[in-house]
């Protein structure tokens, strides 16, 4: 039985041939998501902006009906609330962004949260309110300024780490990589407007972890045809390691895209957002692995002896030394 190939053994496409229109749309399409980032904003969620969260349990049931809540309280005009089961199956937190003019007014918040444990309760009768606990604007804010230290302190790290364990060049490519797949899934929250909340933060993580874990494999691979083609033309060689581990990258964003296929569409809409920045992320992760990562050495003036140890003089007449005596 043949085993699926998605890519033939001993391919040669020429990456680097593309190199300069494929680095002209990565900027392009950088400096659109900054653009839309700056104009249009993304629609932060409850996380972000401040919002109320009613704690319920349902004491005669094994699970929370989940679905019928909100389509419940959808209806009240409230935005789309965020149910989470919270602590049991039959607890949920339902959390909704405060209702415009609360900063000033409070009684709309509290007329708000009044009105949801009202509709609540009338429609299920074994629905208990545990409580009602309101965050605000200011520290929603701290939490995502919070977030956003976190993503890039977590890409900096990275590109550290990849700096000692490979060479400096190897953690300038990282960190241009990581900067171009988080910007361009940044971008795609702001163009949709899907609700930019923790969830989204999570998807931007998990995307760092992939770009980081593809372009691992790419610079692992060019390191040791480096030592092994000491000759080679610094362009070819990017493009015999990019071939070499192009069946490995492939297989894998298929294997991960097919499961977030299924989620984007097959999925409950709470996790739409999540799965959609996921799928962007793969697909842009993958690519930069290619079109930023290799070529980034090549800007960088990597070649074959980039990493020999430079021969002191001492060293020099040292080895003159000995292969005089073996010639003798």
């Amino acid at each position: 039985m043949r085993l699926l190939k998605l890519i033939p053994d001993n391919t040669n496409i020429h990456f680097l041939k593309w190199q300069w229109p494929t680095t002209i749309l990565s900027i392009v399409l950088m400096i659109g998501s900054l653009v839309l980032l700056f104009t249009q904003g993304l629609n932060q969620g409850v996380d972000f902006v401040g919002g109320q969260m009613i704690r319920v349990t349902f004491t005669q049931s094994q699970d929370a009906p989940v679905g019928a809540l909100r389509s419940e309280i959808e209806k009240l005009g409230y935005g789309e609330p965020i149910i989470q089961t919270f602590g049991a199956p039959n607890a949920v937190s339902i959390r909704l962004r405060l209702p415009e003019g609360s900063e000033t007014n409070a009684g709309l918040a509290d007329a708000m949260s009044k009105r949801i444990s009202s509709v609540v309760k009338t429609d299920h009768a074994d629905a208990r309110i545990d409580g009602v606990d309101s965050v605000s604007g200011k520290v929603s804010k701290e939490l995502g300024w919070t977030a956003f230290k976190s993503l890039g302190f977590a890409a900096i790290a990275i590109s550290i780490y990849i700096w000692i364990r490979f060479e400096w060049q190897f953690g300038v490519g990282t960190l241009i990589s990581l900067i171009h797949d988080v910007i361009l899934t940044i971008g795609l929250f702001a163009l949709t407007q899907m609700e930019f909340d923790l969830t989204a933060v999570a998807a931007i993580l998990t995307v760092i972890g992939y770009s980081l874990n593809d372009t691992i494999v790419v610079y692992d691979r060019i390191r040791e045809n480096l030592k092994k083609y000491r000759r080679m033309p610094t362009e070819q060689l990017l493009d015999l390691s990019i071939n070499e581990t192009l069946h490995r990258t492939v297989m894998t964003s298929v294997t991960i895209l097919m499961a977030l296929c299924a989620l984007l569409f097959l999925g409950p809409k709470v996790i739409f957002a999540f799965s959609a920045a996921m799928i962007l992320g793969i697909v842009v992760a993958t690519y930069s692995s290619i079109y930023a990562a290799a070529p980034m050495l090549l800007w960088l003036k990597v070649t074959s002896n980039s990493f020999v140890p430079t021969e002191t003089e001492h060293e020099r007449q040292e080895r003159l030394t000995r292969e005089r005596s073996s010639a003798t």
